[in-house]
């Protein structure tokens, strides 16, 4: 554990112990100490020291009041998202690295609590709901993100089945989950936390107004929840699905920075040019970023840890050559080679969508449709990448991949950030989709997309228009799909190089 950690220390990338009193009430002080001082890094030393205990062998109990005195320690502010996103996103990457030896379950329930849950409560909250960040903070609440849904799977957020009325004569909001496949499903925090950000399809008197944001008190009446089951890791973390039945919740539950609903039952937007969930998919540009960066923050700790071990082991040679270790074995060289080269130039692109993101969350904005491409690209391509280097790596290895320290274990990490935060596949394939739309606008020009593009028409022009056979031959032709998702990504990660 000593060489671990500091081969962490010396990368700069450090490994991580549950607030002491020292940490706790650092937090608020960082803002303040002096320029001369290296605010950054008394910030990641405590960091580090606030968060270097906790195992994946914790009970849901132990992780969750592991992140209750997390939360009270102020290290992380609920606002840092807005104010210091470079503290944000440093915040994950420590913490991802020690995925390797703990499992995935406390970074997701970090990023959850931080980024999806009371991230929303940043980017759509009202004056009032924001400043109440602080009092989440003193008290050490935790909270959920409650938008998947049982039916929709990776497709939530396209569905959402969830209903949220409004009524009048008792100005509270009425949530229900009409069906089994409504009920809120793979919840991460799902059982401990106190609040939860809910998804809602929102219906006031006779409008329907789409899908809305509420922040809901966990223990109403009417919230049931089960537990999802033991996983292949991250059993430290609680996932439960959430059920609705009648739940009430007052006027104020409603994150209303974009719209109103007044008490008479009148519903309005109140920014015209950004819709309420608009800005809830804010959330998920930053924890695309943020996945990317755990990805390879996760992909570089088992490299190290395999690089030391091979670097140190070593193996007979047919040729007599004294000194040779598994690292000088040729297939293995070049795959550390490789794989570092790789890592480096993915991290210098998710690093440029970190550097061009963290201006509009400092400013409520939106990031543009160049932008968006960019970070879906990062998330995927940082994601599959990872799993490629990974795997490769363990054949690599023999016997040494299947010991419990030696980092393999918990490689279902790279699982966990392939569907999270938009699914690999899904946004794959709005890649191909829009890059189609841009070529019956623009036509041919010469590129392997636009190549592509023409392929893929072809192949789709026997369906004449029609809805359901377009949709048949789209499936029946995923091969050119994802092959034009690729293209673009090329493209868009060569065009910031």
């Amino acid at each position: 554990m000593l060489a671990f950690r500091s081969s962490l220390l010396r990368a700069g990338r450090v490994a991580l112990r549950p607030p002491t009193a020292t940490a706790r009430g650092l937090g608020a002080r960082f803002s303040s100490m002096p320029a001369a001082r290296d605010v950054e890094a008394e910030w990641t030393t405590a960091f580090v020291e606030a968060t270097d205990e906790f195992s994946g062998e914790d009970s849901h109990e132990a992780s969750a009041a592991r992140m209750r005195e997390l939360v009270k320690s102020g290290l992380l502010r609920h606002t840092d998202l807005r104010d210091r996103p470079d503290r944000f996103f440093k915040a994950h990457r420590l913490l991802a690295r020690r995925a390797v030896t703990e499992g995935p379950g406390f970074w997701i329930r970090f990023t959850v609590h931080y980024n999806l849950c009371y991230g929303t409560v940043l980017a759509v909250g009202n004056e009032q709901q924001v400043a109440a960040l602080d009092d989440v903070e003193a008290a050490g609440k935790l909270g959920c993100f409650a938008l998947t849904e049982k039916l929709a799977g990776v497709q939530s957020g396209l569905v959402v089945e969830t209903t949220a009325a409004y009524d009048a004569a008792s100005a509270e909001f009425v949530l229900n989950s009409p069906h089994a496949g409504a009920h809120k499903n793979w919840i991460s925090q799902g059982h401990v936390a106190d609040e939860a950000v809910v998804l809602a399809d929102l219906t006031v008197g006779e409008v329907r107004a789409g899908p809305h944001a509420f922040l809901v008190d966990m223990k109403s009446d009417g919230v049931a929840t089960g537990d999802m089951g033991l996983k292949s890791t991250g059993n430290d973390l609680d996932n439960a699905w959430i059920a609705f039945d009648g739940v009430r919740v007052p006027r104020a539950a409603l994150l209303d920075a974009h719209c109103d609903v007044d008490e008479a039952g009148a519903y309005k937007r109140t920014n015209e040019k950004i819709a309420p969930f608009e800005m809830i998919g804010q959330r998920l540009y930053t924890g695309r970023v943020a996945v990317a960066q755990a990805a390879l923050a996760f992909r570089r700790q088992v490299y190290d840890v395999t690089r030391e071990y091979a670097e140190n082991k070593p193996v007979p040679d047919v040729a007599g050559r004294k000194g040779r270790v598994l690292a000088d074995v040729p297939q293995l060289k070049a795959l550390f080679a490789e794989a570092d080269a790789r890592a480096d130039a993915l991290e210098a692109f998710v690093a440029s969508c970190e550097d061009r993101l963290a201006p509009l969350l400092k400013d409520g904005a939106v990031p543009d449709a160049d932008l968006a491409l960019a970070i879906a690209t990062a998330k995927v391509r940082a994601v599959e990448d990872s799993i490629d280097a990974c795997w490769r790596l363990k054949q690599e290895v023999g016997s040494y991949a299947l010991m419990g320290d030696s980092g393999f274990k918990h490689l279902d990490f790279l699982n966990c950030c392939k569907f999270a935060e938009g699914d690999s596949r899904v946004l794959a394939q709005k890649m191909a989709r829009d890059r189609m739309r841009a070529f019956a606008k623009q036509g041919p020009d010469g590129t392997d997309e636009s190549r592509l593009c023409a392929e893929l028409g072809k192949a789709l022009a026997p369906a004449a228009g029609d809805k359901v056979a377009t949709a048949d031959l789209w499936d029946a032709n995923f091969h050119l799909v994802y092959a034009l998702a690729d293209a673009v990504m090329a493209r868009v990660v060569a065009e910031a190089e």
